[in-house]
C-alpha cells in the first residue's frame, strides 16, 4: 500500500484529493497538510511514499521551494504538483526540483489517477492538457535522470482533434467540415503538427498515430 500525503491550502480540495486517491487499489492518503512547512514536517516522519501538493499554498514558501527541500532530504518520496499553472516555465522548475509528476487543477480526475499510478513505476508525468513542445521538453528533462515524461502531448486541443483525421486520409474539406473550422485553419493545424512531432511524410504521421493508439484500422 502506498501511503499519500496531500498537501493544499484548501480543505476542500484535500478532501476531493484524498476520495479520488483512495479509492484507487493500492493508495491511501494517511496525512494531510495545508503549507510548505507542514509537509516539508509530515515528510520527514518517516511513512510517506508520495505527495500530493499545491505550489501555492500561503503564507509561507513556494511549493517550488518545498518541492526541492523534500526532493533534496528525502529523493525515495515521489511528488506530484497539482497547479492551476499550465505554463512551461512552472512545469519545468517543478521537474527540475525534484518533482515526478505535474497536474493540472482543471484537468479530469483521471489525470490525477494516471499521474499516480505512472510515477511509482520511475517515470514522470506530465497533464495531458499542458502543451510543450520538444524545447521545452528537452529543457525539462536537462539533469533529470528518468528521461521519460509521460501523459502530456506536446500537440493543442484542437490539434489533437485534427491529427486522427489528416492520419485516415481525410481531406481538407472533410476535416473542416467536421470540426467546423476553415480549410485554411486545418492545413495550418497540418504544418503545427507535423513540425511539433518532427514528421516528414504522411506515412510518418500514420505510423505515430498507430502507434500512439490513436488510429485502428
Amino acid at each position: 500500500m502506498y501511503k499519500v500525503l496531500v498537501a493544499d491550502d484548501h480543505a476542500i480540495v484535500r478532501s476531493g484529493l484524498k476520495a479520488i486517491v483512495d479509492d484507487q487499489p493500492d493508495y491511501q492518503v494517511v496525512a494531510e497538510a495545508a503549507n510548505g512547512n507542514d509537509t516539508f514536517v509530515r515528510a520527514g516522519q518517516g511513512d510517506i511514499d508520495m505527495i500530493i501538493m499545491d505550489l501555492s499554498m500561503p503564507p509561507g514558501e513556494s511549493g517550488l521551494v518545498t518541492t526541492k527541500r523534500i526532493h533534496n532530504q528525502y529523493p525515495k518520496i515521489w511528488i506530484i504538483i497539482l497547479s492551476m499553472h499550465g505554463e512551461e516555465d512552472y512545469v519545468d522548475q517543478a521537474i527540475k526540483n525534484g518533482a515526478a509528476g505535474y497536474v493540472l487543477k482543471s484537468s479530469p480526475d483521471s489525470e490525477i489517477i494516471n499521474a499516480i499510478t505512472t510515477v511509482v513505476h520511475g517515470r514522470h508525468y506530465v497533464d495531458e492538457n499542458v502543451i510543450l513542445l520538444k524545447a521545452d521538453i528537452k529543457n525539462i528533462l536537462t539533469d533529470v535522470d528518468k528521461t521519460n515524461l509521460w501523459g502530456h502531448s506536446p500537440l493543442s486541443k484542437r490539434e489533437r482533434e485534427v491529427m486522427p483525421l489528416v492520419a485516415l486520409n481525410y481531406s481538407n474539406k472533410e476535416v473542416a467540415a467536421k470540426l467546423n473550422i476553415t480549410t485554411k485553419t486545418v492545413e495550418a493545424h497540418k504544418a503545427s503538427i507535423m513540425r511539433k512531432l518532427d514528421l516528414t511524410s504522411h506515412v510518418d504521421l500514420v505510423r505515430y498515430a498507430i502507434h500512439h493508439q490513436l488510429i485502428e484500422f
